[in-house]
């Protein structure tokens, strides 16, 4: 078995479980289509996007390429995510080792999105959570869907994510979570859905799948995939693993349903292991809406003498403006509070880094690779480390179901302590108040110097305007 060493290793920390940060996209991908090439009997796919660019082609083609060797493949999908792969999912699903879920499917395939018009309520619940587990023995959960964008394969945006890998004793909860989401009442079978495929989706798909293999493009990420030192780093090397006491949190399905109870969700499971912060608490999210309730709770730590940092997107770099508009309403009272708000800035061009055999590098949990930052992470006085699916907004907490792991290791939650110290000063903007109230950016550069702005930093007029006019629109618990 090809990962053999690292499950003996784990027989040698019992209770613990081996766990790896991924950074670098590149790796994302590459580690993923090779657990695909070492799975001997099962693979669970769990995610919330799954696109037919690329990457997300490449990586269906591999989980073909296992069942037709005989791994047993369930693949879990929120239809939300995966327009436009219906007749892809349909060949998939004729193969006898092979099984498809979505999640909340929308009736009317065709016109997706007037489905909302009718069943609002239902569809706006969405499943958020990532997992990518073979055999039940290793697992990566994380921020990452399977597209272009998280893993650097395509101009124009790009996500800067982390996600984990894992062995040990988590995995079996992983393992668990998936299959209550599998034999769940709002999982439905593609084959009820979707039918048989034609004789002309299964050519379609033949075809795509050959411009694919023959496309330059998608060479460097075939290379990685058939990497042997890259494998060997990943699946073999102990050495690169924190071995750690590690928590699954998730989401009951049955909040899909609007029927969970507030003891059952995710926010309160991570306060109720993280406590009361004694020095210092970092957070790094994407999409960041606090709301009255975090503002209070994080305000209060900052008063207590908690060192407090929070690292989002600038409105040039987010993606989504909308919720950016809802964590602006936040801003003043944050900082006014003691909480310290970097901002991500929008990196221009993304290199393809390939990070194994320098361990140093492997560990560091926050990358500027990427135009937008897609990062959900949170570390409290260097002791324990949160990386999941979770963003730290009303949606998060409220609506989709989410899923992340707690991990008791002062090594990877000092890391991201650090990281705040030596690197976010010069991948963000500070956002801060001068001494009439008013909000202004800083930011270090060692060719520049320190820069002030008195606007959104290096964002266009109109986006400007819009976040403006969304801030005043009843819209945060949608966000």
């Amino acid at each position: 078995m090809p990962y053999s060493n690292l499950l003996l290793h784990s027989q040698h920390h019992p209770g613990l479980s081996g766990v790896c940060p991924i950074t670098s996209a590149l790796e994302a991908f590459a580690v993923r289509a090779q657990m695909c090439a070492v799975a001997q009997s099962t693979i669970d796919l769990q995610y919330y996007v799954w696109r037919p660019d690329l990457t997300g082609t490449y990586l269906l083609y591999c989980v073909l390429n296992a069942a037709r060797r005989g791994v047993r493949l369930r693949l879990l999908l929120d239809d939300f995510g995966c327009g436009g792969i219906d007749g892809t999912l349909a060949v998939l699903a004729d193969h006898p080792n092979i099984e498809i879920r979505l999640i909340n499917p929308f009736r009317w395939r065709r016109f997706r999105y007037l489905n909302f018009l009718h069943d609002f309520a239902r569809l706006n619940r969405r499943m958020h959570n990532k997992s990518f587990t073979i055999d039940n023995k290793i697992t990566i959960v994380g921020g990452r869907n399977i597209a272009d964008e998280y893993f650097g394969a395509k101009d124009g945006d790009l996500f800067s994510d982390l996600d984990v890998v894992a062995v040990g004793p988590v995995v079996n909860a992983v393992g668990h979570d998936f299959n209550r989401f599998w034999n769940s009442p709002v999982a439905v079978d593609v084959g009820h859905l979707l039918g048989k495929p034609s004789t002309r989706q299964r050519r379609r798909f033949e075809h795509r799948i050959a411009r694919l293999l023959r496309d330059s493009r998608i060479k460097p990420y075939e290379e990685a995939a058939n990497d042997a030192a890259l494998r060997s780093a990943w699946l073999e090397d102990v050495e690169h693993y924190e071995w750690a006491r590690t928590t699954m949190l998730s989401d009951n399905p049955e909040k899909l349903r609007g029927k969970i109870e507030p003891d059952d969700l995710v926010m309160t499971g991570l306060r109720r292991i993280f406590g009361q912060p004694q020095r210092h608490l970092e957070l790094v999210t994407a999409y960041f809406v606090p709301s009255a309730d975090g503002l209070t709770l994080l305000a209060e730590m900052a008063q207590r003498g908690v060192h407090v940092q929070v690292l989002t997107n600038s409105l040039e770099a987010t993606d989504v403006a909308a919720v950016h508009a809802g964590y602006s309403r936040y801003r003043k009272a944050l900082i006014a509070a003691g909480v310290s708000l970097f901002e991500m800035k929008r990196i221009q061009k993304i290199p393809r880094v390939r990070s194994y055999g320098r361990r140093g590098q492997r560990r560091r949990l926050l990358s500027s690779a990427g135009t937008s930052l897609h990062s959900k992470t949170l570390a409290i006085d260097g002791q324990t480390l949160f990386v999941g699916s979770f963003n730290f907004d009303p949606r998060s907490n409220l609506l989709n179901t989410e899923m992340g792991f707690v991990i008791e290791s002062p090594v990877l939650a000092g890391e991201l302590h650090q990281g705040f110290s030596l690197r976010v000063p010069q991948m963000a903007y500070q956002a801060q108040l001068d001494s009439k109230g008013r909000l202004y950016w800083t930011q270090e550069s060692e060719a520049q110097g320190r820069q002030v702005f008195y606007r959104e930093p290096r964002a266009p007029l109109w986006r400007r305007f819009l976040v403006r006019v969304l801030a005043y629109l009843p819209i945060e618990r949608l966000l």
